[in-house]
């Protein structure tokens, strides 16, 4: 086992542990602690793209999630100035309407791991074998093959910024 293998098994121990405490914090409840493993997870992420030869996916993930997604989230949250008895609580409506859209997306998830093995990406299997990342090649692929996903992600990001505005504003009775 060489110094790549042993890296890969810790960026993505990281990823996992911070993904898990962005949803599930033991250490606190304040959305700014959730947002900040958001961030960890964010760069250990980056650090998987290194390690795959993808040194400008790599810095854009960390230049536009790490930088400029999550200061807009720490902002909006830390603006909205919540208090821990002002909080909402969770109507069965919204938490059965979550776990459908995540077991949807698990689904879909799971379906395209199963159909990785069909797809072929000559431009990711020639930088790999060259040992450098053609930028061109990538974003060729996602401006042609890949845009539908590409645009989902946005979509996922808006979502989740109006998700976050709509879980940590206050009731108006």
């Amino acid at each position: 086992m060489g110094l790549p293998d042993i890296l890969f098994y810790i960026f993505a121990a990281l990823t996992l542990l911070c993904g898990l405490l962005v949803v599930a914090n033991p250490f606190s409840r304040s959305p700014v602690t959730s947002a900040m493993f958001l961030v960890l997870t964010i760069i250990s992420l980056a650090g998987l793209f290194v390690l795959l030869n993808a040194f400008f996916l790599a810095a854009v993930q960390v230049i536009v999630y790490a930088g400029a997604v999550m200061v807009l989230f720490v902002f909006v949250i830390m603006l909205l100035d919540l208090k821990e008895e002002e909080r909402r609580h969770i109507k069965a409506f919204g938490f059965v309407t979550g776990v459908v859209s995540v077991g949807i997306i698990l689904s879909v998830f799971l379906k395209s791991i199963g159909s990785t093995a069909k797809l072929a990406l000559p431009a990711a299997a020639n930088a790999s074998t060259a040992g450098e990342s053609d930028t061109h090649a990538l974003g060729m692929l996602l401006f042609t093959k890949y845009t539908l996903p590409f645009e989902v992600i946005s979509v996922l990001l808006l979502v989740a910024m109006i998700g976050v505005i709509t879980l940590s504003k206050k009731d108006l009775k």
